[in-house]
């Protein structure tokens, strides 16, 4: 039977606010186990939560990035349930009436479009962690990120595939950073996905029983579990079996799925609106005052990229992954006026060194300046591609300008004709056999000649000049 995928994905984002979404508490990450929490957080009898408005104003700048709708009053509802790292009994969220919907982001797959609609971006507090003993049968709670502001972003079921589904988190997770509303730390969990996915023979308008999958913590390990429950699924389907809806949990180290519980349905929450919280009125002026700061997001960059520097569209994709990446690629352009060759640096050798280092181009040892002058010296003759390669590295390493490491290696490019003439000459005389040879007609030995004259100069010859001297010398 042929089967027609479903994915939908519910998309968790801790934002970087410096204090938690209805208390004064630090939101930072790595503190010692319930060393920022309060009696608000902890739901203790008679607190009251005050709502963080720096929490709406960053979800409304994520929800204007997705095409949203951002609603003009929007209020918070209790979703209860009980489990030991939720103290209150219920989590502050929104349900009936959410802060932004009907949104979409667009997807670029090989060069095809593909819009991913949004149901719902909402707000929302954190719940806190449990840790599990491995060696006693114990749990241990640290509710340091009780209270810790969400905004959750609630997908159309509209991918078909793995690889679709892991290209739309993507999407979401470039916007999120560049926005600068969340860190995008998957390790963290600051960054959580869950993913619902059925299937469906293909042409059936009904949707099949949905699974939803928890706990992964990467791209790779989404697009994974994802691939592993299709072919559940589908196994279980095409054997006579009927597919359970269900909560399973992604095991990385196994590559399958396991059933967690039940899949809960709104329903089973008990939803009804927050007594301690007032609606939320947005007015016209608040959400164009918060247009105005969204920076040039990912996507339009890309595309002034390919139109304004001409590169090719993946040096765009590679450039813009990245907010800072992106603006030192810019830097170096602006003081180098070489698009191509900047492009081909940045995405080389200086991502290269940065990928060893597992380091951020923000702590890169070589400036945009630096850079821009090292290109500039290349095209002005004063040294090769090769010595750059050799200056470039040198530069990582210690931090110097281009032109004290050329100074100090003594790398001064050789385009002086008349020595290059008399090296050209001496390696002629030296090589009689070849040079007949070459005369009569084995075209491919003048690459033996411009190795014996870049060894002689110790690469400081210009490659150039050098093919243009021994052209005529060898013509006789």
């Amino acid at each position: 039977m042929d089967f027609e995928t479903v994915i939908g994905l519910e998309v968790h984002a801790q934002l970087l606010t410096d204090t938690k979404i209805f208390c004064t508490c630090s939101t930072k990450f790595g503190g010692a186990p319930n060393s920022h929490a309060c009696p608000v957080c902890l739901g203790m009898p008679g607190v009251l939560p005050v709502l963080n408005k720096k929490v709406v104003e960053f979800a409304m700048k994520m929800s204007l990035a997705t095409n949203c709708v951002i609603n003009k009053s929007c209020s918070f509802a209790r979703k209860n349930y009980f489990y030991p790292d939720l103290p209150k009994g219920y989590q502050i969220s929104q349900y009936a009436y959410p802060l932004a919907e009907h949104g979409h982001v667009v997807l670029d797959l090989n060069g095809a479009k593909k819009t991913i609609g949004i149901t719902r971006i909402h707000m929302e507090e954190d719940a806190g962690k449990l840790m599990h003993d491995e060696h006693n049968p114990v749990s241990y709670v640290d509710l340091n990120r009780t209270g810790v502001p969400l905004i959750e972003i609630v997908s159309e079921p509209d991918m078909r595939s793995p690889e679709e589904a892991a290209d739309y988190l993507k999407r979401l997770h470039e916007i999120l950073v560049y926005l600068e509303i969340c860190d995008g730390n998957m390790e963290e969990g600051s960054f959580r996905c869950d993913a619902n996915v059925s299937i469906r023979p293909r042409g059936q308008q009904e949707f099949g029983t949905r699974a939803e999958l928890k706990n992964m913590n990467s791209f790779r390990n989404v697009q994974r579990a994802l691939e592993y429950e299709v072919k559940r699924q589908q196994y279980i389907v095409e054997n006579g079996g009927t597919i359970v809806q269900e909560t399973r949990l992604w095991d990385d180290a196994q590559g399958v799925t396991n059933p967690m519980r039940g899949k809960e349905e709104a329903h089973d929450y008990r939803y009804f609106p927050d007594p301690d919280l007032v609606p939320i009125i947005v007015d016209d002026a608040w959400i164009e005052s918060i247009r105005r700061e969204l920076p040039e997001l990912p996507l339009v960059k890309r595309e002034r990229f390919v139109q304004v520097y001409q590169i090719p569209a993946y040096d765009a994709g590679v450039l813009t992954a990245d907010k800072a990446l992106a603006g030192y690629y810019e830097e170096v352009v602006r003081l180098c006026a070489s698009p191509k060759a900047a492009s081909n640096w940045v995405m080389g050798d200086v991502l290269r060194f940065l990928n060893e280092d597992k380091r951020d181009i923000r702590d890169c040892p070589i400036t945009a300046a630096a850079l821009a002058e090292m290109i500039r010296l290349i095209e002005d003759g004063t040294i090769s591609g090769k010595m750059a390669k050799e200056i470039v590295e040198e530069m990582y390493k210690t931090g110097s300008a281009p032109k004290a490491i050329i100074a100090e290696k003594g790398m001064v490019q050789i385009t002086d004709e008349g020595e290059l003439l008399k090296t050209i000459a001496a390696i002629i005389e030296a090589n009689p056999g070849q040079v007949s040879d070459y005369r009569g007609g084995k075209d491919k030995l003048f690459g033996f000649f411009v190795g014996q004259v870049m060894k002689a100069t110790q690469g400081k010859a210009n490659p150039q000049i050098v093919n243009e001297l021994l052209k005529k010398m060898l013509a006789g």
